[in-house]
């Protein structure tokens, strides 16, 4: 052993060999860096570039904002995926190895991952068959969440709240849950009740009410208006005020009428009761 240790020292050309070829080692290894990072932001500045192409080609096409959404990110990640194994392989990483190692991985990744790719099939399935689309007001039964809808990406989708909150929920439960629509349809039928007390005259409200209705400029006047007794109750009779809107006129539209309409009754002296309770006392003899 000693032997080989002296002999070891005896030839030091492997050290020389070594330590000449460094710097170019060095180099070499430097300049493929260099190259790959080159390659890399270039990559990400082109990726940006097709997208931008393909997202005004969609739009010139007529395609929905959600199906540019989902694509433009679906594109996104597949693309950098893409630009990552090029990089890889341009520092000499065997790109059969890199195909054998994703494929492995890909199946662990995707046992994992169930969730998140019932969620992408969920996405497909909004973008085929249109529940709901990019700006439309949705009731996430599932989620119990509603909103307008501002994005649909490839695994969520995102909605803005009344008070300006984002609540981002995934496609699995909006395409496995019930969902309702409130603004598909153009017009929104109004219903108010108001209770009037059993004292007043209906016939007297009725008329008063109606003519509110006729008055209000956001009620469209060529749909059906009505004005009814909607119930009985224990403390007032209950009327129901019935008309039609447009979709985006609709909370405006409400409020003026649930305003007007105290104001209404109070000029044709109908009285609004408050909940009454009937007390009667028995004395023993």
């Amino acid at each position: 052993m000693v032997a080989s240790i002296l002999s070891f020292f005896e030839k030091p050309q492997f050290l020389t060999e070594f330590f000449e070829s460094l710097p170019n080692r060095i180099l070499d290894l430097g300049i493929r860096v260099l190259l790959a990072i080159v390659l890399f932001f270039l990559g990400i500045q082109l990726i940006k570039i097709f997208r931008r192409i393909v997202k005004k080609s969609m739009d010139h096409a007529g395609a929905e904002l959600g199906a540019i959404q989902f694509v433009d990110s679906f594109l996104k990640i597949a693309l950098n995926v893409v630009l990552v194994f090029t990089v890889a392989t341009s520092f000499g990483v065997d790109a059969t190895s890199i195909v054998a190692l994703l494929g492995s991985a890909g199946v662990a990744i995707g046992l994992a991952l169930q969730g998140s790719l019932s969620n992408l099939a969920g996405g497909v399935l909004i973008l085929i068959l249109k529940p709901f689309m990019v700006g439309d007001y949705i009731i996430s039964h599932g989620a119990g969440q509603e909103g307008t809808v501002s994005e649909i990406q490839i695994i969520y989708t995102k909605l803005t709240t009344g008070d300006n909150k984002v609540v981002v929920i995934p496609n699995g439960v909006l395409a496995n849950n019930s969902i309702t629509n409130v603004t598909a349809a153009h017009y929104r039928r109004v219903d108010i009740l108001v209770g009037i007390s059993y004292d007043s005259d209906i016939r007297v409200a009725k008329e008063a009410l109606m003519e509110m209705l006729k008055q209000e400029s956001l009620v469209i006047k060529e749909k059906d208006m009505s004005v009814f007794v909607n119930e009985l109750a224990a403390s007032s009779i209950n009327m129901g005020i019935r008309c039609w809107c447009k979709k985006e006129d609709y909370w405006t539209c409400r409020c003026n009428l649930n305003e007007n309409t105290k104001y209404t009754l109070d000029k044709a002296g109908i009285e609004i009761p408050f909940n009454q309770l009937d007390v009667h006392m028995k004395q023993d003899s």
